[in-house]
């Protein structure tokens, strides 16, 4: 009997401070001006069935790129770790003495990472076939995944940052050039270089370098402005503004064109480089079932897709993937509400509950998607006892280490011994993952706060990172 009241007591007292944030936690929140009502925490050791802490674990809230961690998850369990997507090359017409006359078809799979130079490894292919000018048009079968025609500015009025890049069967270096700044006082100017160069796209400078009288380089992208101007088949990317003389050279993403212009572009970049003529247009269109294959690229493996989109936080990429599971279901062309039914059926097949669950893209750039602290620390504990955890476990970024925790906890003892999801928008920080503990015990961690003043909530979340790892188990 005594022992039966001894367990009951420890139960209680276990209970009675599973609602309480640890002191540290508390304070970080009441200097950033952000209430307990507005977060949410869930904190669970892998193989223990009640939460060492639980605070509003139920509500659903939005979870910013810590979604990533649902679509990732469910991406590797249904597809497999060393699942590919391929980008094809199909000749229509006759061949002869090197000249196709015909189109050249290019039918994409929805590959997330069909980069520059690997773009330029599919055209290499289609060169070694023989082929060298090419009279026709470049057909672009986009077919994979339906069009959403969103505009890339909904989000937060910024459509030329990559990040709001849409999703597209033909993806092609996410959309986006990137543009070398060389300061040169000598000159008093600013060299800018851009790679991948499309041909129709036209490149005008007119940032001027700094007089060199700061010390500090700064923020150096919101002196400068970069504003797209359409002139019949050309693009005249525009860049005006000042660049810090104290700056060293630094590097500029820009999402530029639709879709199959910027592909038009970078081909006939690449073609001519090659050695290749081509005059043609562009136009989307189905591979016609005469068509010869003349070139086919396999992506990374999904394991390696998923590390980029977890550690860096990529956005278009997670939006590929997405769409990708309701492709693999069956769906071609493939929509969010097919990739979504997806997700849905693989949680009810695994018994997972997630009632509060709300997906619109998967990659959580996006202020619709709801879950509960509880739901994806749930998801987090099948995870960890899946066949697949090695693969989502390694995409994670790992505190004080790299990916979006670079900076994060290097003077503290957690540094390095953290795998941790971050999410951030306007109004929201969120951090999902697991706590290695100085005792050598494995600990999910959840922690999401949704508040006008949540840009401020960094110190609470490394404070309950650090606390699991000091204190977790009491």
């Amino acid at each position: 009997m005594r022992k039966l009241l001894f367990v009951l007591c420890c139960l209680y007292a276990a209970l009675a401070r599973a609602d309480q944030l640890p002191p540290a936690v508390a304070q970080a929140l009441k200097n950033a001006g952000i209430p307990q009502a507005a977060t949410a925490v869930w904190v669970k050791e892998v193989d223990v069935h009640v939460p060492r802490l639980e605070i509003n674990s139920r509500a659903a809230l939005n979870p910013a790129s810590t979604m990533k961690l649902v679509t990732t998850y469910a991406a590797l369990d249904l597809l497999g770790p060393a699942y590919v997507w391929k980008t094809e090359a199909f000749a229509g017409g006759t061949l002869n003495d090197g000249v196709l006359t015909g189109d050249l078809f290019l039918r994409g799979g929805g590959d997330p990472k069909l980069t520059y130079d690997q773009f330029g490894r599919l055209l290499r292919q289609i060169r070694a076939r023989g082929i060298r000018e090419i009279r026709g048009d470049l057909v672009l079968d986009r077919s994979a995944f339906a069009g959403n025609g969103a505009d890339p500015g909904r989000f937060d009025a910024q459509p030329m940052r990559p990040y709001n890049v849409a999703p597209d069967a033909l993806l092609l270096n996410f959309k986006a050039v990137t543009l070398q700044l060389v300061p040169d006082p000598a000159n008093r100017k600013l060299l800018v270089s851009m790679e991948p160069a499309p041909v129709n796209v036209d490149l005008v400078n007119q940032i001027t370098l700094g007089n060199g009288n700061g010390t500090a380089c700064g923020d150096w992208k919101e002196r400068l402005r970069a504003d797209v101007f359409t002139h019949g088949p050309t693009t005249r990317l525009v860049l005006t503004g000042v660049f810090p003389q104290a700056c060293e050279e630094q590097r500029w993403n820009i999402a530029v064109q639709d879709h199959p212009q910027f592909v038009l572009g970078v081909f006939q970049q690449l073609w001519a480089e090659l050695g290749g003529v081509f005059t043609g247009g562009v136009r989307d269109g189905a591979v016609p079932a005469e068509a010869r294959a003349v070139g086919v690229l396999p992506s990374p493996t999904l394991a390696e897709v998923v590390r980029d989109i977890n550690k860096f936080s990529n956005n278009v990429m997670a939006r590929q993937l997405f769409l990708t599971l309701g492709m693999e279901a069956g769906h071609r062309p493939a929509s969010a509400a097919d990739a979504d039914a997806a997700i849905r059926a693989w949680l009810d097949a695994r018994s997972l509950a997630v009632p509060e669950l709300v997906l619109e893209n998967g990659s959580g750039l996006s202020r619709r998607e709801r879950i509960s602290a509880e739901g994806l620390g749930r998801l987090l504990q099948a995870a960890w006892r899946s066949a697949v955890m090695p693969e989502l476990m390694a995409s994670l970024p790992v505190t004080a280490t790299d990916g979006t925790m670079k900076k994060r906890l290097k003077q503290n003892g957690v540094a390095g011994q953290a795998h941790i999801k971050t999410g951030s928008l306007e109004g929201v920080r969120a951090i999902a993952g697991f706590v290695l503990d100085k005792k050598g015990r494995r600990w999910i961690v959840v922690f999401f706060v949704n508040h006008a003043n949540a840009s401020g909530a960094q110190a609470a979340q490394d404070a309950l990172l650090d606390w699991v790892y000091e204190r977790g188990a009491g």
